[in-house]
């Protein structure tokens, strides 16, 4: 029955998240205060019905009930409770259960404590945040069900937990990292929620940063403890590996850093607006893409979830409507808000795009050595393997060119130049191009 209940749960905080996605957005559009003013109760609701079925899940885990299939096959009477309890999310579905348990919580958390936000941006925001949900939910209910049961032929006991994970690791590391990924969908929601409006003012910077500034806390203290776990169980050759599942996180954490500068400087001076958007996209829907990586099975990793292509070609589907969706309407939007204001060429906001650049551009390397192997298959030129020597040889200097503005950049001043540089406009462009030829002389020796 406990199954059942969470199943029954995780399809209303479903058709909640649907409710949440066209009432208040079709408030905004139509005027309607009461339809906008709907959208943090439809949140809470969501909140509470997403932890109920993860409470029920949970409880099948501690009860030992092996008719669910996730719970036989992840799961054993002889575990300790501690390890029952994080095997809930030491598996696909679980672990996806999660995913939408942590999203609910920032739902919960933005509905709570921006009641002081415009309403019409407040409910463009958790309508946004309703669509992914709404996404995730399905992804759960229709492809990787939690609650599957195995019934009639119920086996005595259940295939245990990978002893591999079965450590303090565990209980720590899932939850922290996916509170970082999850949590750049609020930075994604508010900047798709101001492209709506149309308003790329400093305030949607000032709203969105706070939230950024903790989902990139978590996503650094989750790759950390990771990266920790991995050296002292499986003895890699270091702290960070370049295995692909670990790049799917490491990609978003460096396109967050650059994304948390960014929106210091569309705060406090009105500057890289249309800009500061587009990494805030970009950084999303680059944890979307480690999601599709991980669950795909179409990179080899140690620590992928699953290797089931109607899973990935689920999640792929979604990555496409949210990346194309949002790069439509900021195609559309952002030319008319850009900004206007120039900046000197040694001053705070000089620096401030050196290190975006620095920081995109060792993105792109590491996105382009992590999907190479992908491409060269899907081309037919064979199995390539690209690994530490390209990863090594291509991001370390990229770091060492940013180290010394590390230290100019925090005794630097805000400057005014009444002259726009055109040299920073042409400076990402080139760098990115600059990348791309240095990488690809690495990636024929892989």
């Amino acid at each position: 029955m406990i199954p059942e209940l969470g199943h029954f749960a995780l399809v209303i905080a479903l058709v909640m998240a649907v409710a949440l996605t066209v009432v208040p957005l079709w408030g905004s559009w139509r005027g309607n205060y009461a339809a906008m003013r709907l959208a943090p109760t439809l949140a809470s609701a969501v909140t509470v019905f997403c932890f109920i079925s993860f409470v029920c899940l949970a409880i099948a885990f501690l009860q030992d009930d092996f008719s669910v299939k996730v719970v036989a096959s992840n799961s054993n009477s002889l575990l300790p409770p501690i390890y029952k309890f994080s095997a809930v999310w030491g598996n696909h579905e679980g672990s996806l259960l999660l995913w939408v348990l942590i999203l609910s919580f920032w739902l919960a958390a933005v509905a709570t404590f921006s009641r002081g936000l415009p309403t019409v941006m407040l409910a463009r925001v958790l309508s946004v945040m309703g669509f992914i949900g709404v996404g995730f939910m399905s992804f759960s209910l229709f492809t990787s069900n939690p609650f599957e049961r195995l019934l009639p032929g119920v086996p005595a006991d259940g295939n245990d937990l990978n002893p591999l994970l079965q450590d303090p690791g565990l209980i720590i590391h899932p939850p922290l990292l996916y509170m970082g990924y999850v949590g750049f969908s609020v930075a994604f929601s508010f900047a798709v929620a101001a492209l709506m409006g149309g308003r790329l003012d400093a305030a949607w910077a000032r709203w969105s940063r706070p939230w950024t500034n903790v989902a990139w806390a978590f996503l650094t203290l989750g790759i950390m403890l990771g990266s920790w776990w991995a050296y002292y169980e499986l003895g890699w050759g270091g702290w960070w590996f370049w295995d692909p599942v670990e790049n799917a996180s490491f990609m978003p954490w460096l396109a967050g850093t650059a994304l948390i500068h960014s929106l210091a400087a569309t705060e406090k001076r009105g500057l890289f607006k249309s800009w500061t958007v587009l990494l805030a996209i970009f950084t999303f829907s680059l944890s979307l893409l480690g999601t599709f990586l991980v669950r795909s099975g179409v990179l080899t990793s140690v620590h992928a979830f699953a290797a089931d292509p109607e899973r990935g070609l689920f999640v792929l589907v979604f990555l496409a409507m949210v990346v194309g969706g949002s790069l439509t309407l900021y195609a559309v939007r952002a030319p008319s808000v850009r900004s206007r204001i120039g900046f000197g060429s040694v001053s705070r906001e000089s620096l401030l795009l050196v290190n975006n650049v620095v920081f995109l551009v060792a993105t792109l390397t590491v996105l382009f050595g992590t999907l190479f192997p992908l491409l060269m298959d899907a081309l037919g030129q064979g199995k390539y393997s690209v690994g530490a020597p390209y990863f090594n040889a291509v991001f370390v200097p990229l770091m060492a060119c940013l180290v010394p503005f590390m230290g100019i950049g925090p005794i630097s001043k805000w400057r005014d130049d009444s002259v726009y540089r055109w040299r920073s406009r042409m400076l990402v462009p080139a760098l990115v191009v600059l990348a791309c030829g240095v990488s690809f002389p690495f990636l024929s020796d892989q």
